[in-house]
């Protein structure tokens, strides 16, 4: 029987840094048993700067992992809290028998032609057995471009992670390894290997009125739903609403974008969520954050608590927590959390929401750190996609012999 892998998370909200350090190492080291860590993840606030310079050094010394990735964030996740806008530093460990990780740092930059290049993609063998971890600067790295790099280079291999959050303009987000502090670009790791990275991606929306088909677009803009000019199809499902969601719409409109064309009947899962950013009334047209396609079938969506935190909840039983873990999993599973800082207490009444629905799904609370990021990384219909108050989630478990 090949040995199992064994995980492990500590947070520690202590405001002096040597003091959190030290809290978090003495817990990983009693999670873990005497195994030796094969992959560290961190998350910390700014409120620990003067200590960043050499924590994912003192990090792989204390734990012994040969990988180590980190970022800032605004606000941090562990031991079933969500610590948000205090100091908090929290620590993610695995123990991956038969997993090879391959690290890499990618900065984006100009070419010879004037087009954007990259410095660095994935090593991939196998794809059907193979995930991404990605953690990058905001300001300076393109996420949504790489990702349909990665899609053409590697289709089907799932991306995870988020942007690092907190600071207020270029440089001030910071990236770590075991090297040292990384200030601008993308961290990422390929795990590849016998530990299975199921993602689940809650984008919290439920869908208005009724799917419209695009007729005619032009880049960002819809100009015609179902023949009729888009802002006229807008208008009309704002109408039939009732006058709480239509509150809602106006507050935040969003618009699902079906990513499968064979199918005829959706749902939520079968959208990419996208905001609605305005409208052209000279063309009768509304503006999205997106690129559509004509023939595309588009939906009005709206979202509140209730519907995120549905959303969640379903998900996350279905596809990343009871209907894939059992007992046999206990202490051989875990989990990374990478939830907007537009939820949290923005968005829910209750504290600690989204960790409570992870944790509530997994098999005794598996072990789950994360943070409060700047844009979620998740796939959704078979490819990668930068999200915005999204709550995406990496459940690592071994790998079943029937997958």
């Amino acid at each position: 029987m090949s040995p199992r892998p064994r995980f492990a998370a500590a947070l520690s909200t202590e405001a002096n840094s040597e003091r959190a350090e030290e809290c978090v190492v003495a817990e990983i080291a009693e999670q873990l048993g005497g195994v030796r860590a094969d992959l560290c993840v961190a998350f910390v606030t700014h409120h620990h700067g003067g200590a960043l310079e050499g924590l994912g050094p003192r990090l792989a010394r204390a734990t012994g992992a040969r990988v180590v990735l980190g970022c800032t964030g605004e606000s941090v996740i562990g031991g079933g809290r969500e610590v948000e806008r205090e100091a908090a530093l929290s620590v993610w460990c695995a123990s991956l028998p038969g997993t090879e990780l391959r690290p890499f740092h990618s900065i984006a930059a100009p070419d010879a032609d004037g087009d954007l290049a990259f410095s660095a993609f994935p090593q991939v063998r196998d794809a059907k057995r193979a995930s991404l971890l990605l953690l990058a600067d905001p300001y300076s790295f393109p996420m949504d471009v790489y990702l349909k790099r990665l899609d053409a280079r590697f289709p089907g291999v799932p991306a995870f992670g988020g942007m690092a959050s907190g600071g207020m303009g270029p440089g001030q987000n910071l990236l770590f390894t075991a090297e040292g502090l990384v200030s601008q670009g993308a961290l990422g790791l390929a795990l590849e290997g016998e530990i299975e990275v199921r993602p689940v991606v809650s984008q919290g929306c439920r869908p208005v009125g009724k799917p419209w088909v695009v007729t005619q677009c032009d880049e960002h803009l819809v100009q015609r739903l179902g023949g009729r000019p888009a802002l006229e199809a807008l208008m009309e499902t704002v109408s039939t609403l009732a006058d709480k969601e239509a509150a809602l719409f106006r507050r935040g409109p969003f618009v699902g974008l079906a990513l499968d064309a064979k199918k005829s009947t959706f749902e939520r899962a079968d959208f990419l969520v996208r905001g609605v950013l305005g409208v052209a009334r000279d063309q009768n047209a509304i503006a999205i954050s997106d690129v559509p396609r004509r023939g595309q079938t588009i939906q009005f969506l709206v979202r509140d608590a209730t519907s995120a935190g549905e959303d969640l909840e379903q998900l996350m039983h279905s596809q990343g927590g009871g209907e894939l873990l059992d007992e046999d999993d206990h202490g051989a599973a875990g989990a990374l959390l990478f939830t907007c800082n537009g939820r949290g207490s923005r968005m829910f009444d209750a504290p600690d929401h989204d960790i409570g629905c992870v944790r509530r799904a997994l098999v005794r609370n598996a072990p789950v750190a994360g943070f409060f990021a700047a844009g979620e990384i998740g796939p959704v219909g078979g490819r990668n996609f930068l999200h915005g108050y999204t709550a995406s989630v990496a459940v690592f478990r071994a790998r079943r012999s029937e997958n």
